[in-house]
């Protein structure tokens, strides 16, 4: 259990949980704790989805601004390095990832919900890479995994100006998956990730795994990716189970074990 981030869970549901007030601040301890959350999430069998979530006030309005403004190139190349590496962990747990937003996230904290597969919004949360701002540009994933979120044109919109975002839209941009009022963000999201709770595990693993690679490569072999992903499955309990039950009681019927 960290200091500043936790991993908290019930049911089939993990939930890593910012919680450095006020404004979820991401410093390098907050980025060692959420890798280490991360991995912990992804090693874990009973958790089998994941919510990302600041709390009720705000997600994360960014990197802690003290602890950078003083770094040399040198030492920032290391630091920047570093929470690069920790979004990556988070964005390769294999299982689905939602993140709840509320209030602010922005810069570091809007790459961090970037790294989820589906976000859900609060209706006054704003969002944005405003490191422009700061002289500086987005350095922890901001410059590509919102270009592959919203195309090129957008992403450049947004991080040649570092405006910040309103709920609706973050929906038109397709940004956000979901706006809800934002007394019912984390409920949302949790309902959201509930619906992969009891569902077929490493078939969502291998469906995750073909889409998130397969971005990275050219359509044939892509499709090699695809191919060799859903041949495996042949191997598992799931696919056993999920085609009886389709022959047997129609689709949607299965009983699923993760296996």
């Amino acid at each position: 259990m960290g200091e500043l981030v936790r991993l908290d869970v019930e049911g089939a549901i993990g939930t890593i949980r910012l919680d450095r007030p006020k404004m979820n601040a991401i410093n390098a301890q907050v980025t060692a704790e959420i890798r280490a959350c991360a991995e912990e999430a992804t090693r874990r069998d009973d958790i089998r989805t994941v919510v990302l979530y600041g709390g009720e006030r705000v997600f994360a309005a960014g990197a802690d601004i003290k602890e950078m403004g003083e770094m040399t190139a040198a030492r920032m190349a290391l630091w920047g390095t570093g929470l690069q590496d920790a979004f990556k962990v988070v964005a390769r747990i294999p299982k689905p990832v939602v993140a709840a937003i509320t209030g602010y996230a922005l810069g570091g904290g809007f790459e961090l919900a970037l790294t989820a597969d589906f976000r859900v919004v609060g209706e006054s949360a704003q969002v944005g890479v405003p490191e422009i701002l700061l002289g500086v540009i987005p350095g922890a994933g901001g410059t590509q995994r919102l270009t592959r979120l919203v195309g090129p044109a957008k992403a450049k919109s947004l991080v040649y100006t570092g405006r910040f975002v309103k709920a609706d839209e973050a929906l038109a941009l397709g940004i956000a998956d979901k706006v809800v009022p934002d007394a019912d963000v984390y409920t949302a999201a949790v309902e959201m990730a509930s619906q992969w709770a009891n569902g077929p595990a490493v078939a969502l693993r291998a469906a995750k795994q073909a889409v998130d690679d397969g971005l990275e490569l050219d359509l044939d072999a892509a499709l090699r990716l695809e191919s060799a992903l859903f041949a495996g499955l042949f191997a598992t309990d799931d696919q056993k189970a999920g085609m009886t039950s389709f022959v047997e009681n129609g689709p949607g019927k299965a009983t699923f074990t993760g296996r």
